[in-house]
């Protein structure tokens, strides 16, 4: 008898399935994956919460990680600029999926065209990649991976599919707790100042007027005529705050607060990889309670 259920048992864990084994280079792309693919996948997060994605590269640890995984996940869109050598040293074994290339896609714009007469376009016509500030791309994000992880994993396809339908439900609910919130703020003061142009997403989704003073990365400088614009433009608009960003150098914007006395609100996430805010929920709604906080108005007495 116990020889039976020896061999019983063996033939269940026999029988079990091993879980998909997935990397992922973004900790916003890793939560979707473990969203969507709940037990059925194995996770290894390459780049972890604190991490700078504008900085980073894979080093030999990393890569020999990923080399046990079936399928990497990528934000795209660029972000990533390393991805043509990490395919080569990767090779075939490793399918790399750029989760963000099917998302509708917005230029991103660092200009002043408005009617005090400047037009200085920076970086026109470059792709933003911040796809996920906006829930709407989130919940495509979750069909797509739920589609990677089908084709892979075809046993488990209802499942990733489900699981897929119920983040997009999530996504659903975020985006209209934030748009409640951000009822609090008049149409005329939503313009959303950042040093950098990272939050089109979001503003196109809610209704803000985006102003940044850099591209996209975290190295470029504000040339004195651009910063002498947006403190134009500040004064002109009566904009109320500007808003630093985790992970950037906020001495651009101390300028500006310093020249107009315009307050500094709380600092936004922007990249999605801040320790305390490094889901979609966490990051949305860190970030809308902090623009709700520096411009709506004061609740009456």
């Amino acid at each position: 008898m116990k020889t039976f259920l020896a061999v019983f048992a063996l033939s269940l864990v026999v029988g079990q399935a091993a879980p998909l084994k997935v990397a992922s280079l973004h900790p916003l792309v890793s939560d979707l994956a473990r969203q969507v693919g709940g037990d059925n996948i194995e996770l290894i997060e390459i780049l972890k919460p604190g991490g700078d994605i504008h900085h980073f590269e894979p080093a030999p640890k990393d890569i020999a990680a990923m080399r046990g995984s079936k399928l990497l996940l990528t934000s795209g869109k660029e972000l990533e600029t390393y991805l043509g050598k990490l395919r080569d040293s990767l090779g075939s074994n490793v399918k790399l999926v750029e989760v963000g290339e099917k998302v509708p896609s917005i230029p991103y714009i660092c200009d002043h065209d408005h009617e005090h007469g400047g037009n200085h376009d920076h970086h026109h016509g470059q792709l933003d990649p911040h796809w996920w500030h906006s829930a709407e791309n989130m919940k495509r994000a979750a069909r797509i991976v739920a589609e990677v992880f089908s084709e892979a994993d075809p046993a488990n396809e209802a499942a990733y599919e489900a699981n897929a339908k119920a983040a997009s439900k999530r996504f659903d609910e975020l985006k209209k707790w934030a748009q409640k919130e951000i009822a609090k703020v008049s149409r005329k003061d939503r313009k959303l100042v950042t040093a950098h142009s990272a939050f089109g997403y979001f503003c196109k989704e809610y209704g803000f007027e985006p102003i940044s003073l850099l591209g996209v990365g975290r190295n470029d400088d504000a040339d004195s005529k651009h910063v002498a614009e947006t403190i134009a433009e500040i004064r002109e608009h009566g904009i109320k705050a500007v808003f630093p960003e985790d992970q950037a150098n906020p001495k651009v914007l101390a300028e500006i607060a310093r020249s107009t006395g315009v307050k500094i609100g709380d600092t936004l996430v922007a990249d999605g990889t801040a320790k305390n805010a490094h889901t979609f929920e966490t990051m949305l709604a860190h970030n809308v309670r902090a623009i709700v906080a520096a411009l709506a108005p004061a609740p009456a007495n």
